[in-house]
């Protein structure tokens, strides 16, 4: 498959792996490269810089097709080093990365300086329009059916894809919903050159997580999610369990709830440990409404060789309507 975003970031389909935080190591990321799509480290996955760079040497030893890595970089009391983990990601010679969160402005030099191609990942046209000013080389727009964090005006793609594809010169990639070929195969008739899929990367063989997490994601529908921190305005969605409807009842309670009260219940160390252990109630696990098209655990080859056969089946088959 050619499009712009395969002769950008060097791929053989225009395929690209979330940066999905605790899961965007090496072990998933070199799967889908080595599949032909673009395979994602998640930088804040790693506890320090020094911890990023041994992972991306470690991403060297089984890959030697593009790779990018994920930058996330969101309101803290305390951020991360997030100017050490750029300067990591241009030490170890990654030629793309995937920013997400704030503008990625204060990076975009350094970045541009070291022949870094900047794919931002944003939730509105206004952000994308904001991006593309400044200088990223394409645009991942998120919506509202993703995992995560889905911003705050509940657009979802089958709205905000062809807005974005018309608003932006840059090429687009289709992010939210998408599991299979059929939403492949949407995402390019609305105007996206590419699709980025966290969720169903999650339930592959090579993801780094407990096999009850996988099954667990198999066996859920597309009901079974739930939208936290909506009264905080950083809503994220995630798998419907205890804790998310633990979180949800006492948000909903009269006078709501201080986000000190739901720390305890949403640490990231306790989602981790969850991944880790197959705990499926014992933390949250981000999850997205497409949950309800995956049924089976491939491997990340298989996954993208049938997404791609029943992508181009699904286009051929709606041409041959318009004969």
């Amino acid at each position: 498959m050619k499009t712009r975003i395969t002769e950008l970031l060097g791929i053989s389909y225009p395929i690209v792996q979330g940066g999905m935080q605790w899961v965007g190591l090496a072990e998933l990321a070199a799967a889908v490269s080595n599949a032909g799509g673009l395979g994602i480290l998640t930088a804040l996955t790693q506890p320090t810089p020094e911890d990023l760079g041994r992972e991306i040497a470690r991403m060297r030893s089984m890959t030697d097709r593009p790779f990018g890595v994920n930058l996330t970089m969101l309101p803290a009391v305390k951020p991360p080093p997030y100017a050490e983990y750029a300067q990591v990601i241009v030490d170890g010679g990654v030629k793309i990365v995937e920013t997400a969160g704030n503008s990625p402005r204060d990076f975009i030099e350094k970045f541009k300086a070291h022949g870094v191609t900047i794919v931002h990942k944003c939730t509105s046209v206004r952000h994308a329009l904001s991006a593309e000013r400044n200088g990223v080389d394409a645009i991942s727009i998120d919506g509202f059916e993703c995992a995560g964090h889905p911003g705050e005006d509940d657009v979802p793609g089958l709205v905000l894809i062809p807005l974005a594809a018309r608003a932006l010169k840059i090429p687009v990639i289709a992010s939210g919903g998408i599991a299979d070929g059929r939403g492949m195969a949407a995402a390019l008739a609305l105007g996206a050159e590419g699709v980025n899929m966290g969720t169903r990367f999650l339930a592959t063989r090579e993801a780094p997580v407990h096999e009850n997490i996988k099954q667990a994601l198999v066996g859920a529908s597309e009901r079974d999610t739930r939208l936290m921190f909506r009264p905080l305005r950083n809503t994220v969605r995630v798998l419907r369990n205890a804790i998310s409807e633990e979180v949800v009842a006492m948000e909903n309670r009269p006078g709501g709830a201080l986000f000190e009260e739901l720390r305890p219940l949403v640490a990231g160390a306790r989602g981790r440990a969850a991944l880790q252990s197959g705990e499926v109630n014992e933390g949250v696990v981000s999850a997205g409404l497409c949950m309800g098209l995956i049924d089976d655990v491939p491997s990340c080859a298989e996954l993208m060789a049938r997404m791609v056969r029943e992508c181009r089946e699904q286009l051929d088959r709606a041409r041959a309507w318009c004969d």
